[in-house]
């Protein structure tokens, strides 16, 4: 498009120029050519006028009428009418007192644009005397309709128009079968990128069009390969230490749980049996945590709509009890509007289980936690002693616990770390802040709910 109004505004540029030279010039001609036809009668009549040799007038008036697409007229010195290309009908019609008639009888020659009354119309009448003997003995009139000559003009501007159309539909045609052949690899490139950032690796641009084009796609393809190579070797690394890590805690436990077992609960070192279990417990849960960071950010699953009423009444019957056994109360509460989302169940229901799990584990017994869903959002208030200034950013990092968790609150710094790598993955945001009073409210959002949708819609 852009191209379409430069190469408009270079024709306009160039055009209108020219067509006002253009306009000049066909007038310029005009004159020209009546005053050069007016010398060449005038020249010729004079051995004619006086001479009885009408009829060679005659023929030479209408031969230089045609010539300028005008009248031509040959007067005698008393200006009257001798020769006529328009007829006999003015012969001996006196012309004595129009203006270039009566310049001409002067021996001077004339040129003038003047109003006809005779004809109702602009005029360009061109008058010469005609000499002989050094004395005028006669007066040749050439004269021709202004409007004749603006149209003229108009015809050689219209062809020049026409012409400018033509080079201009010529122009926009080259120019978008050019743009065609550019925009059409990096078109496609957007598309294999596209692709790969919806987690299809095996996408790769063809490699086409100018060298630099040819040189980025090239880039484009090694670089998605070796992406392609990266992921593999993590999701590998993630599936081996999945095995080699929980496979020793398991033995691990099992040998502390035959100890605790021929232990007695009096015996000092049950204590210490019992702090180890807890311990491996904690390592296993940390290991299974890590696991899910390092796989966050992988769609194992297509996304989906995902109904965040149908979510939170999961979570209420998933953590119902535990709520219980802490003394702590679930408060459902709703807000109207739509409540879908795009992403995967079980990355929002691993996410949202995080957060009520910290909300349990940190209000004291006797307290509520409120689980409140409304257009895009999920909001977790719990009555618990909040956070210190300035660790609503801190929080999210790994291992990172807060003033409350280094009270003796058992975690391990990752739920909600991973509570939002799993949102974020899908558009949405996760934070945390203190409420008025007492406790933390953890927010789920999603501005654009539909975001991701149209972008999934899209790359099908």
């Amino acid at each position: 498009m852009a191209s379409a109004y430069l190469l408009l505004l270079a024709i306009v540029a160039l055009g209108i120029p020219l067509a006002l030279s253009l306009r000049d010039r066909v007038d310029t001609e005009v004159r020209s050519q009546a005053q050069s036809q007016a010398d060449v009668v005038a020249a010729t009549g004079a051995e004619l006028v006086g001479h009885g040799r009408r009829g060679t007038l005659d023929h030479l008036t209408e031969i230089s009428a045609r010539t300028v697409r005008g009248r031509v007229m040959v007067l005698s010195r008393s200006g009257r009418v001798i020769s006529d290309s328009a007829g006999r009908s003015t012969l001996g019609t006196s012309y004595r007192s129009r203006p270039e008639i009566a310049t001409a009888l002067k021996g001077d020659s004339n040129q003038e644009t003047r109003a006809s009354q005779t004809l109702g119309t602009e005029l360009l009448a061109t008058a010469v005397p005609i000499l002989h003997g050094g004395r005028t003995v006669g007066v040749v009139r050439v004269t021709q309709s202004v409007e004749a000559v603006n149209s003229a003009v108009r015809r050689a501007i219209l062809g020049l128009a026409l012409l400018s159309v033509i080079v201009l539909g010529l122009g926009l045609v080259a120019g978008a079968l050019i743009a065609q052949q550019i925009a059409r690899p990096i078109h496609r490139l957007g598309l294999a990128a596209r692709r790969v950032a919806g987690g299809d690796l095996k996408a790769r641009a063809p490699v086409e069009g100018s060298s630099e084009q040819r040189s980025l796609a090239r880039s484009f393809n090694e670089m998605t390969s070796r992406v392609s190579r990266l992921l593999t070797m993590q999701r590998d690394f993630v599936a081996d230490a999945s095995h080699q890590l929980r496979t020793p805690l398991t033995g691990l436990r099992l040998q502390l749980e035959e100890l605790r077992e021929t232990t007695a609960d009096g015996d000092p070192r049950a204590k210490r049996l019992d702090a180890g279990l807890s311990e491996v417990d904690r390592l296993a849960q940390m290991v299974d945590e890590l696991l899910v960071l390092g796989r966050a950010g992988e769609h194992e699953q297509p996304g989906t709509d995902v109904d965040l009423v149908q979510t939170v009444d999961r979570a209420l019957a998933r953590w119902r009890k535990a709520a219980d056994d802490a003394g702590v109360e679930l408060v459902r509460m709703r807000r109207d509007g739509p409540s879908s989302v795009w992403c995967t169940a079980a990355d929002l229901d691993r996410a949202l289980d995080a957060l009520i799990e910290n909300a349990i584990r940190y209000g004291p017994p006797g307290s509520s936690v409120t689980i409140i869903n409304g257009p895009g959002r999920i909001e977790i208030l719990d009555d618990g002693p909040g956070l210190e200034a300035g660790e609503e950013t801190v929080v999210f990092e790994r291992f990172h616990r807060g003033r409350a968790g280094r009270q003796g609150v058992k975690g391990t710094g990752l739920g909600l770390p991973i509570a939002r790598e799993l949102v974020e993955q899908w558009g949405g945001s996760v934070t945390i802040a203190n409420r008025d009073g007492r406790g933390a409210r953890a927010l789920i959002q999603w501005r654009r709910p539909d975001a991701l949708r149209e972008r999934a819609e899209e790359r099908r």
